[in-house]
């Protein structure tokens, strides 16, 4: 009897500890239930703050925060990404593989890049590049449709290239085009891409140096390149570079980094260049080179025999060259050769290589009228000329 009343007590003794934690856990005059439309000891305390003094609920965060806790800087960014994006596409290479064991052609993936819409026709702007080496090409857009694409043109020696797709005008977004010419070191500069496959990043900087040279996929020297320190990773390659108004003004094409990852630099195609460039690659399918109707010999040459300038080999018939009086290499009756007009100098601008000759010429472009100081035998003259479309 003893022990049962001793187990009695114990039994009753648990049961009201019980009762006495639960009574100083819950507050007597909150139910221990909450049902709908019930209020929390949160929710109570929070009532006795000021209005104005509360952070602001879930649904209205968003438009709390662009009303007044975003910086002006802050605000414009948002809003370009927001209309950029649109614009923004994802290219995924496809290349052709043999199996090692099933001898079986297979396809796989080559790479990915970034690139951007250019026109309401289905056009979209990358670099040489990224789909360099591939046979066929993907194209998602902004709202994640994926499109077949197919290669219009391409410009190796300048790193662009133009996709076009078969896109409802409505999904097609174009970004706006800026200038590249008149870019101040210091400018700030959006990149927008999909770096490592991450669609839709965005990185903000400045201009770091404008007038840099970059070396093309071709050999052929980029000029006038844009340099940035906005984070340009792979993946970002092809995608648009824009100016604090939204405009395009270049194209991200590379990086300079040990590591093979962002390390402060990054440089971009200018829009000047893919302004003129695009459309030519659109119309025939690979960039129009101006010339002079005539041949050019490597800058070594001139270099081993001491000369300046750019010697000219061979002058065709009728073409520019000749209507101008210029000669090039010519083999004396004796057999000897001899070396005939060396142009040094286009516009009063004077030339050392041939990249150099080029550049000059495309920038001046196909029916323009150029000043080209020549020199034969010791006699410097000037001709005028105009640039045709070379073959």
């Amino acid at each position: 009897m003893r022990r049962t009343g001793v187990a009695l007590l114990m039994v009753v003794s648990l049961l009201a500890g019980f009762l006495f934690a639960q009574a100083v856990q819950r507050p007597p005059d909150e139910p221990p239930v909450r049902g709908e439309g019930s209020t929390s000891m949160t929710e109570r305390a929070a009532e006795t703050v000021p209005a104005a003094e509360r952070p602001a609920r879930r649904e209205g965060a968003r438009t709390a925060l662009l009303d007044g806790d975003l910086t002006a800087d802050e605000s414009r960014n948002i809003e370009i990404f927001r209309r950029a994006s649109a614009a923004v596409a994802n290219i995924t290479s496809l290349q052709l593989r043999r199996d090692f064991f099933s001898l079986d052609v297979l396809e796989i993936p080559r790479g990915t890049g970034s690139g951007f819409v250019w026109d309401g026709e289905g056009h979209v702007v990358t670099n040489f590049h990224v789909i360099e080496g591939g046979r066929r090409f993907t194209v998602t857009l902004a709202d994640q449709t994926d499109y077949e694409a197919e290669v219009v043109g391409y410009a190796a020696e300048k790193d662009l290239a133009v996709l076009r797709i078969e896109a409802p005008s409505a999904r097609l977004s174009p970004l706006p085009l800026g200038s590249s010419r008149d870019l101040a070191v210091g400018q700030t500069v959006l990149a927008l891409g999909n770096p490592f496959g991450l669609d839709h990043s965005l990185t903000v900087g400045v201009v770091s140096a404008v007038g840099r040279e970059l070396r093309s996929p071709s050999g052929r020297t980029i000029r006038d390149v844009i340099q940035t320190d906005a984070a340009i990773n792979p993946g970002n390659s092809g995608g648009p570079l824009l100016d604090s108004s939204g405009r395009l003004v270049g194209v991200n094409s590379a990086i300079y980094s040990p590591s093979g990852a962002f390390a402060g630099i990054g440089f971009a195609v200018p829009v000047d260049t893919v302004k003129r460039l695009v459309p030519q690659l659109i119309e025939h399918g690979k960039a129009i080179q101006p010339g002079i109707g005539a041949s050019l010999l490597r800058e070594s040459m001139a270099q081993r025999l001491g000369l300046e300038g750019i010697i000219i080999g061979e002058v065709s018939p009728g073409g520019p060259a000749a209507r101008a009086g210029l000669e090039g290499v010519r083999q004396s009756r004796s057999g000897r050769w001899a070396i005939g007009d060396r142009i040094v100098a286009v516009d009063g601008r004077k030339v050392g290589s041939a990249d150099d000759l080029l550049h000059l010429f495309e920038s001046a472009g196909v029916g323009a009228e150029v000043t080209l100081t020549v020199e034969r035998d010791g006699r410097s003259r000037e001709v005028k000329v105009k640039l045709i479309p070379l073959d």
